[in-house]
């Protein structure tokens, strides 16, 4: 699994690299966050050298191309260390982890957008709006996310539930009837009572819809799923990337949505917003 291996590499390499090689390095050590996000072309202008020449570069890390490259160089600012960042040194500041910590969450998440396919997005939002009642299902940091859906989602005037007990959870699955929509949020997709209750809750009728890892379990008992597979290990270390990701991903559906129910639709959000405001003292008191 590549962790921060390949900024290692890159640092433990840069003598056995030609000059040309060097400037490119040079680049990338210097800002690695902003590099995800550069075209070849302008990665070759602040290095000064050819495309070519990255491209050769990239591959001497054992990279197919420059796009391999930069998913190789996200996931790895990315990756964690025990509970921390993998990027965190225990001699950091509070100025030097809060960075990286962000720099690796800004790359997660850039990281996801490319990944995500939007006809999945669609497909997902397609049975949300036909819901008859909608339950999230997640546990650990999983379970907070399950939480913030609903704290979303009751605005569309349809039932929805958050459950965070397995319990809990496999009672509603068994419960479930044609037209009820089960979001299933692990980001493993390896957890055996949530693959068991996406199973059940599809037996009994329910559309079951799975924001989790490629090729996983969970994914093989959902109806639709939004994968995405980024380097965390949550195995080992405290999820934080990953959590960053499915809150994300849960206001991208929340937002489709909201643009399918259409105009029409936002004096009556507008309304719930603005049952807040007895609450609140005014701005500058």
């Amino acid at each position: 699994m590549v962790r921060h291996d390949l900024l290692d590499r890159i640092r433990r390499q840069l003598d056995e690299l030609n000059r040309s090689e060097r400037k490119v390095a040079d680049v990338i050590l210097a800002d690695p966050t902003s590099a995800t996000s550069m075209s070849i072309a302008t990665l070759a202008q602040l290095a000064s050298v050819s495309e070519p020449t990255v491209n050769r570069f990239c591959r001497s890390f054992d990279a197919k191309g420059y796009p391999d490259f930069k998913i190789k160089l996200a996931q790895s600012l990315a990756g964690g260390t025990p509970y921390v960042s993998q990027a965190v040194e225990p001699d950091d500041a509070a100025a030097d982890y809060t960075g990286k910590i962000f720099g690796a969450t800004i790359a997660a998440l850039d990281l996801a957008r490319r990944e995500v396919a939007p006809e999945r997005i669609e497909r997902v939002v397609d049975y949300l709006i036909q819901a008859r009642q909608l339950h999230f299902f997640g546990l650990g940091a999983s379970g907070a996310v399950a939480q913030d859906a609903q704290h979303k989602f009751f605005r569309f005037n349809l039932p929805v539930t958050a459950y965070v007990d397995v319990l809990m959870q496999r009672m509603v699955a068994a419960a479930c009837h044609t037209g009820d929509v089960v979001v299933v949020l692990s980001w493993t997709g390896r957890t055996r009572d949530l693959v068991d209750i996406a199973r059940l809750a599809r037996e009994n009728g329910a559309v079951v819809l799975g924001i989790t890892a490629p090729d996983s379990p969970l994914a093989a008992e959902c109806t639709e799923t939004l994968e995405v597979s980024t380097p965390e290990d949550t195995d080992y270390y405290m999820p934080m990337t990953s959590r960053m990701i499915q809150l994300t991903l849960i206001d991208v559906l929340a937002t489709g949505m909201t643009l399918r129910r259409g105009e029409d639709f936002l004096p009556h959000l507008k309304k719930i917003k603005d049952s807040l405001k007895p609450t609140r003292y005014p701005a500058g008191e």
